[in-house]
């Protein structure tokens, strides 16, 4: 894998290592999670499952949501189910709208979730969570990219503007004057942008109008909050995967998704004009710079964070997301609880999160991973 802009990152979460507040997803591997497999008599079958502490945990653990964080979780299912025999964790990558309302109905034991919980989707968990409500716990984070398919064109700029209207169906030839602008020299066809969009509810979604609805408050007029796609025209495609195999498949196409679906599927990735003296392209050391500002919002048990996506800092990257884990603080089932509690403190240990470091990841910044883990302990 090349280290361009066209294409994002090789080993750039060991750059992001050093960066104060890296918590960046960039996944350079594939979902193939056949690597290891658990053994049937409890040993550690694998260095990466060396240090997992089972803690009790048994049987089934259901969980569902982010698309975003699929091959992280991938990682951390393998080496799980490699330490601990006879347990086994399906998570389910449906979209984080999906797995928030399969976890507020009780039917998973956590939701994945690009975006924090909504105040009325705190109060539907405490009917689940009994005496106790859903809280965000983040794990990883990264770049939403914004990738395209146009022959002759290796490294297209937009800005938040021009994003907004070519997503909201006002811009619709590829060589309008706002693009040609931006790219001088650039032999842009005087043909139809396809734009694709989630067709299911998801964080990236949210996040990718957040962005806009602060970047190009001006163009885009839609509800920032909103998990569902909410402008008119486009074409749609099931989860981020769905999205990236479209826009591969379509000459002329653009469309959000996480920056490992790029890279998985060798995508060509816009490089954003932020107002910083050079356009800044997706990558992980980029977005991790934007992260990296992050401030926790949360109360309590709760970590949310607060993302500046009108950052203008040179490098920073600015379409960005934070997975969370959803879980409740108390009133958990007695039945899954030591498996979740046993799942989630090796997911933000060190052991795990230095396994996506060694697959193209990069962990959680050390003062967020260190409150997560006084937190997942205390869950009841």
């Amino acid at each position: 894998m090349k280290l361009s802009r066209k294409n994002g990152l090789r080993a750039s979460a060991i750059g992001a290592l050093v960066v104060s507040g890296a918590l960046v997803l960039s996944a350079c591997g594939s979902d193939d999670n056949a690597d290891t497999p658990a053994k049937g008599d409890g040993t550690k079958s694998s260095a990466a499952a060396s240090n997992v502490a089972c803690e009790g945990a048994k049987g089934q653990l259901l969980a569902a949501g982010s698309s975003a964080q699929k091959n992280a979780m991938d990682l951390w299912v393998k080496n799980f189910q490699a330490a601990c025999s006879g347990v086994e964790i399906n998570y389910q990558a449906i979209g984080s709208g999906g797995g928030i309302t399969k976890f507020n109905q009780g039917q998973v034991a956590f939701a994945g979730s690009d975006s924090a919980l909504k105040e009325e989707e705190v109060t539907e968990s405490q009917k689940i969570c009994k005496g106790g409500k859903g809280v965000n716990l983040p794990m990883v984070g990264g770049p939403i990219a914004i990738g395209y398919k146009l022959e002759g064109v290796d490294n297209l700029v937009l800005d938040a503007p021009t994003i907004a209207k070519i997503f909201d169906n006002k811009i619709t030839k590829w060589n309008d004057e706002a693009i040609t602008k931006l790219n001088p020299g650039a032999k842009l066809p005087d043909s139809t942008i396809q734009a694709f969009h989630r067709s299911d509810e998801s964080g990236t979604t949210q996040n990718l109008g957040k962005y806009l609805s602060t970047a190009a408050a001006a163009d885009w007029k839609h509800d920032p909050k909103s998990k569902s796609w909410p402008a008119q025209g486009g074409q749609a495609a099931n989860g981020s995967s769905g999205v990236a195999t479209a826009v591969k498949d379509a000459e002329g196409s653009i469309g959000y998704f996480e920056l490992s679906y790029a890279t998985a599927n060798k995508i060509s990735t816009v490089s954003i004009n932020t107002g910083a003296a050079a356009p800044v392209a997706a990558s992980s050391e980029n977005a991790s710079k934007a992260i990296a500002a992050a401030k926790v919002k949360g109360t309590g048990s709760d970590l949310a964070l607060s993302l500046d996506y009108a950052t203008k800092a040179e490098g920073a990257y600015p379409i960005v997301l934070v997975t969370y884990e959803i879980a409740c603080d108390k009133g958990n089932k007695a039945e899954t609880l030591p498996t979740l509690k046993a799942f989630l403190n090796y997911t933000v240990s060190e052991e795990g999160q230095k396994v996506l470091a060694d697959a193209g990841y990069a962990p959680l910044p050390a003062e967020i991973a260190a409150k997560v883990r006084t937190i997942v302990p205390t869950l009841s």
